[in-house]
């Protein structure tokens, strides 16, 4: 096969992959917590055969080997968006690198970037799906009102005016950002072997807590059309280049003739 059309071809795979990760991105803009991929290019080179004899030696001295490239998508998870205020005393957001840790019923743990809080229930702090925090802080039903610190401690005013000290949110972080991968509804899990570190709220640079905030997304809707429109630029050429190849497939066919 003409090596133009492997070019062609690998460099359309890449590229269309490279506009759903942006397109998911924009469609996510107003998504609260979400956090943006970027995506990079590497160069994949081919690998060349081995030549039998002198001619075939000759050959490829004088041939350039087929290649393309290859989309390597990176999540951003680290880049806090815009923190925006509520009204709501339950609304919580994470003001640095941060997560907050989740317990699933079979023991999994999930890590949330924050957002709307509730009580499941069992009477613990959850998340709107009913996960408990994995601090798993009890609201007692007495509780009229929450006051949650930046440094993660969670106080609670009774019926009777006096204030109660609930428990602490704790914080986590991974080293870097590849050990995180998405699980949906703005949660997030860890790959194997990745280390989580824990620090109260404020320390080790793990941020703090922010309560009635919300976290936007971090898209930046100009660059990411931008992007775009650069990578619709650019799958457009690839295409023209199968359309060259089989103009200059059709132009040779119809020399042997």
């Amino acid at each position: 096969m003409n090596g133009a059309y492997e070019v062609g071809a690998v460099a359309l795979r890449a590229q269309q992959r490279a506009l759903e990760t942006i397109a998911n991105n924009v469609a996510n803009v107003n998504t609260a917590g979400f956090k943006r991929e970027d995506v990079r290019f590497a160069e994949v080179m081919a690998v060349r055969p081995q030549p039998n004899t002198e001619t075939e030696r000759q050959a490829l001295e004088v041939s350039s080997p087929a290649g393309g490239v290859r989309m390597v998508s990176r999540s951003m998870y680290s880049e806090t968006g815009e923190l925006r205020p509520t009204a709501s005393e339950m609304d919580i957001a994470i003001d640095g690198r941060g997560f907050i840790e989740l317990m699933a019923p079979r023991g999994e743990s999930y890590l949330w970037r924050g957002g709307r809080l509730g009580i499941n229930r069992d009477g613990y702090l959850s998340v709107e799906g009913g996960l408990p925090l994995r601090s798993l802080i009890a609201v007692p039903d007495d509780i009229t009102e929450l006051r949650i610190d930046p440094d993660g401690v969670v106080i609670g005013r009774a019926e009777a005016g006096n204030a109660v000290e609930l428990g602490q949110i704790m914080l986590v972080r991974t080293e870097t950002d590849a050990d995180l991968v998405r699980a949906g509804d703005g949660l997030f899990k860890t790959v194997e072997n990745a280390r989580i570190i824990e620090a109260v709220p404020g320390e080790d640079g793990s941020g703090k807590i922010a309560q009635k905030m919300i976290e936007g997304s971090n898209v930046d809707m100009a660059s990411s059309m931008v992007e775009m429109l650069v990578l619709q630029r650019a799958y457009a050429a690839s295409a023209q280049v199968i359309q060259a190849a089989d103009q200059l497939s059709a132009v040779a066919n119809n020399l042997q003739r």
